[in-house]
């Protein structure tokens, strides 16, 4: 009897223990993919803490959350061998189904407008839309370029811009008219721009206000920006990041911030005047930025250094880390309605 009071006992400890452990996913959280552990961690950004990690399939590259932040979709990339989206229920911390994308393969940029994800998939030269009602891709959109990388989509559903990495172009997609049956995006007829811009376009943002796209070029380290109105390249900057891997504005647009695989800092250009005013130390290179939607923050993720780095925005120095695993590269935030 005594033996067994003290099984029990310890019993009582073990679970009271998990209990303090088991964390719950924040109502705010920060989501950032480890590639090479081919894990989802999701993070309370308050207290600079991983609360769960997630499995989500062979080498994923990005991440986005659902609107009302119940669910991360994360791409499965492979250079093309993969042709699938995994999902991950955020607030019971756990895998779900992962969506097969059929002949769309090489799924990278992702993000969800109008309720729904949008993707790109680089060996298939296109883009497409997963509807979470039907459970199928409700559109499909060929570009015509070599690995169509990362993707934009305007709250309206009207424009889509890529990046195409291998054809040093951008892409701007504008609806022209409204397609039979309900008439609203995405159906009907689409016009594409196909802007030049330096080699290696990879990493993009378009400006707070609508009028600009900035794209980092990786091979030839300048930055491209295109005036949407025209769609024309009006500025080509000589910002010295080669290997650059993302670009982002921060919420004012006053600022844009590049992170390069094979640099050492995040450079940080002044969008007004154009010029560089600051390489942030961050380690041996750096991967998905983030701005924290307060604007106070951004965070880095620092590939080869196994951490994302925390930047504040007003003094622009590194604030703190975040232990993220193996070759942290995708970020995204998670806001629970």
């Amino acid at each position: 009897m005594k033996a067994l009071r003290i099984v029990l006992a310890l019993f009582a400890v073990i679970v009271a223990t998990n209990i303090v452990d088991a964390q719950s996913t924040p109502a705010n959280a920060l989501l950032i993919l480890a590639k090479r552990d081919s894990t989802l961690l999701i993070v309370d950004p308050s207290a600079l803490k991983v609360v769960a990690r997630v499995p989500v399939g062979p080498d994923p590259h990005e991440v986005i959350a659902s609107s009302d932040g119940k669910l991360a979709y994360v791409s499965n990339y492979g250079g093309g061998a993969y042709n699938t989206l995994a999902v991950v229920d955020l607030v019971a911390q756990k895998p779900l189904s992962a969506i097969d994308l059929g002949p769309l393969r090489g799924p990278h940029g992702i993000t969800f407008v109008g309720g729904k994800p949008w993707f790109t998939a680089e060996a298939a030269k296109a883009i497409g839309r997963y509807d979470p009602a039907s459970k199928r891709v409700d559109w499909i959109l060929g570009t015509g370029q070599n690995r169509t990388h990362m993707i934009y989509v305007s709250p309206d559903m009207n424009r889509i811009i890529t990046t195409n990495v291998s054809s040093a172009t951008v892409s701007i997609i504008e609806k022209t008219s409204a397609g039979p049956g309900p008439g609203g995006p995405p159906g009907g007829n689409w016009n594409e721009t196909v802007v030049p811009v330096g080699k290696g376009s990879e990493g993009f943002d378009v400006s707070p206000d609508g009028k600009e796209i900035w794209v980092a070029n990786a091979g030839d380290g300048t930055v491209s920006i295109i005036d949407v109105a025209s769609k024309q390249v009006t500025q080509t900057l000589a910002a010295d990041v080669p290997s650059a891997n993302r670009l982002k504005f921060t919420l004012d647009g006053k600022l844009a911030l590049i992170s390069t695989l094979r640099g050492s800092d995040v450079t940080v250009i002044d969008t007004a005047t154009r010029k560089t005013v600051k390489r942030i130390p961050e380690g041996h290179g750096s991967a998905g930025i983030l701005m924290q939607p307060d604007g106070a923050r951004a965070f880095v993720a620092c590939s080869p250094d196994g951490y994302v780095a925390v930047i504040n925005l007003q003094s622009l120095e590194v604030v703190g880390h975040i232990d993220a695993g193996h070759e942290p590269d995708g970020l995204a935030w998670a806001t629970r309605q």
